[in-house]
Parts: C-alpha cells; sequence; structure tokens
C-alpha cells in the first residue's frame, strides 16, 4: 500500500487548503474544540457547511444515482482532516452515519426525503444509542417501542443519554427495542423529528466543557414511513453505521497538531537550567509518541484504502484505527501535562500557559474520545472476534 497522496489528491487537498483559508472565520474554527465537539451547533456552522455543499464536497463517495460522486474515500478523508485541523465542523454524520445507511438500508421515501438534505447541508441530526444501561453495550438497549396498529406506527418510551446534538439538530436517528426477547435482533433504527412534542431534553455538561443531552421519550409516535429499513434489524445497521463513526469523528490532525504544539515547546524551554530538547527521556518520550502518531494515521489510511464506495465499513479496521488513535491522543495529552509542569493546569486560552492551555483542555477532552463510539473495551472486543476469530469467551 502506497501511503503518499498522488498529485490528483494533493491538488484536490490543496483546494481544500486554499477555500478554508478564504473562509477563516473563528466563529466557525476553533482548534480548542476537537473531535466529538466539531459539530455544526451554531448558526454560523451551518451556514459554513453549506458553502461546502456548494462545492459538492457533501457527497464526494456517493454513488451517482443519490447525487453524489462516486470517488474515492481518500478525497473525504482529506476535507475532513483538513476541517478537524482548524477545528471546525465535520460531515461525517449526516453524510456517512446517517446517508451512508439509508442508501445501504433506507426506503424509496427516506432517501427521497433526507439524502438532497444531507447533500445540500439543510438538515442536522443527532444520533440516539445510549441508555443509562446500555452504554457501550448497544444492543442492550431498553427504550422501547410498541406497534399501533390503528395508527400505522409504533409509540416510543423510555430515555437517551450522551446525544450530543440533541439541543440544535433538525431529526433524531435513534435506536429503539421493538422485539422484548432477542436482544441482538430485537432494536430497530426510527427517524423522529426533533420538534415531536413528546421529547424531552436535558442538558448534561461533559468533563471537556461541552453539552452533550439526556432526552426522555413520552408516547413518542412514529409512523412506518420513518422506520430505517426493516423491523428488528437495527442493530446491524447500527454496527455499520458505528464502523463509519469510530473513523470519522476521530480525526488524526487534530492530534498532529498537538504533538507539533509539544515539539515546538520542547524546543524553546528549559528545566532546572537545561534545555528540555536535550534531555534523553524528553527525546525518547517524544520519539514515541511520533511514532505512534505516524501508525495511528497509517491505520486510518489502511481504513480509507479498504472502506470502497457503496461497500460496508471494514470493522476491524474500523476498530483498530480508533483504539489506536485514541488512545495515542490520550498519551499525548499526558506527556504534554508532564512536560509543562504545574503550569499546565491553567485553563485554555490562558495567554501565559504553556502551550496557551491546550494541555490542560486536551487533557480532559481525550478521556471522552476513548468513550464515545464504543469504549475502547469494546474495540478490543471487536478486534479479537471480528477480525482475529477468536471465540467471544476467550
Amino acid at each position: 500500500m502506497d501511503f503518499e497522496f498522488p498529485a490528483e489528491q494533493q491538488s484536490f487537498q490543496d483546494e481544500v487548503i486554499e477555500f478554508l483559508e478564504a473562509h477563516n472565520d473563528p466563529e466557525v474554527f476553533d482548534v480548542t474544540r476537537e473531535n466529538m465537539a466539531q459539530i455544526v451547533d451554531t448558526p454560523e456552522r451551518r451556514a459554513f457547511m453549506r458553502k461546502l455543499a456548494e462545492r459538492g464536497w457533501m457527497g464526494i463517495t456517493w454513488p451517482k444515482e443519490h447525487g453524489g460522486q462516486e470517488g474515492d474515500g481518500v478525497y473525504e478523508y482529506l476535507l475532513n482532516e483538513q476541517l478537524a485541523y482548524r477545528g471546525g465542523p465535520q460531515i461525517g454524520k449526516g453524510v456517512g452515519i446517517i446517508g451512508k445507511t439509508l442508501i445501504r438500508h433506507g426506503s424509496e421515501k427516506l432517501k427521497a426525503e433526507f439524502l438532497p438534505k444531507i447533500l445540500n447541508a439543510e438538515v442536522e441530526f443527532a444520533v440516539g444509542y445510549s441508555e443509562p444501561q446500555a452504554g457501550s453495550d448497544a444492543a442492550n438497549m431498553q427504550l422501547k417501542a410498541v406497534r399501533d396498529e390503528e395508527r400505522n406506527g409504533w409509540v416510543l418510551n423510555g430515555q437517551k443519554i450522551w446525544t450530543t446534538s440533541a439541543h440544535f439538530a433538525d431529526w433524531y436517528w435513534v435506536g429503539a427495542r421493538t422485539d422484548q426477547e432477542n436482544k441482538h435482533r430485537g432494536i430497530t433504527v426510527f427517524l423522529v423529528p426533533m420538534d415531536h412534542p413528546g421529547l424531552d431534553i436535558h442538558a448534561t455538561w461533559t468533563i471537556g466543557d461541552e453539552r452533550t443531552n439526556e432526552v426522555y421519550f413520552n408516547d413518542v409516535f412514529v409512523s412506518d414511513d420513518y422506520v430505517v429499513g426493516e423491523i428488528n434489524k437495527g442493530f446491524q445497521y447500527i454496527s455499520e453505521a458505528l464502523d463509519l463513526e469510530r473513523f470519522t469523528m476521530f480525526t488524526i490532525s487534530p492530534i498532529l497538531q498537538r504533538l507539533e504544539l509539544l515539539i515546538d515547546y520542547v524546543k524553546t524551554q528549559k528545566r532546572d537550567g537545561e534545555p528540555l530538547k536535550d534531555d534523553p527521556q524528553v527525546r525518547h518520550m517524544i520519539a514515541q509518541l511520533a511514532t505512534q502518531v505516524e501508525v495511528s494515521r497509517v491505520l486510518g489510511l489502511n481504513f480509507v484504502a479498504k472502506a470502497g464506495v457503496g461497500k460496508k465499513p471494514p470493522t476491524g479496521e474500523a476498530s483498530m484505527y480508533k483504539l489506536f488513535a485514541t488512545g495515542t491522543s490520550k498519551k499525548l495529552a499526558d506527556a504534554s501535562m508532564d512536560l509543562a509542569g504545574p503550569g499546565a493546569q491553567l485553563r485554555v486560552g490562558t495567554d501565559v500557559a504553556p502551550m496557551k492551555g491546550r494541555a490542560e483542555s486536551t487533557y480532559r477532552y481525550t478521556v471522552i474520545d476513548t468513550i464515545g463510539g464504543g469504549a475502547s473495551e469494546i474495540q478490543k472486543n471487536i478486534i479479537s472476534r471480528r477480525h482475529l476469530g477468536l471465540p467471544r469467551n476467550f
């Protein structure tokens, strides 16, 4: 596998960089917001995403019959990485998780209603999988969907947690239990408008200073038209979508940026009168981190290479990337705190803080990254069973 970008791909990357430079708005880009916080949660960010859509960059890998370009996934990768490097909103949720799942499994009605809106950046989604008793174990969700034959639909009751986008999204992509007897084959995915009167949204603030939400369902009716795919096959769809989330929501560019920031800091600082850059232990730590970041980057490219147009995302590669990249990001945050000393505890944005407080904020943020999209322990289970072929009780 060739990990260098050929001229055509490099030219596209240069085009993206030029575009982002021309639209460099501090209301849109903030490097202190990383990964799961790079969302379309303000009017300024929504307006920016519409500009991306005008360039035709929202459906690069989609089939042409659905308005896409059937382009190589590396172009979507290059776009997302440049957005992430500047702390801009990501294209992953609507284009990837919802859009690609609808293309594979959605009804013609759902495709006609939602795919054009996604391509034009006219709609934002919240994703509801986690529940108080079903965090990383998505198959254990208990939000109950009961059949209503008279109205040709379903009535949903229960609770979701950690729904990051619930307070600004237009639609809720949510899994609910439609069969109480079958854990993995008893879940169905629904699309619910976020302004439904039966939804009650409560803010929850994370250790990374970002808002997520608890969402309560009180007799929420959903017609059959807004059932995604087949009844009781939702866990299959969710698993496929999570493979996309594990890759697209955890980009490598912010990690590279923070490594560069740490290296610049080490080059200029002294400890006990001696340059940090000359300390053999410090040099060893930086060399290890640089190696691990490069391995993370290559694991990401390996996922891109194997995720062809219209194909099911490669599960093992998604989990390997997510596990290694978020673990490396956490190690980098820990090292930044250690090397910067007590001043690293000053809050992000403090001018006198080492690296302007990035160490402090990423130290908090990287904990969340190892949990979102499936905790590290879950990724290890997936790799052992689906990639290495080990038995479940090994």
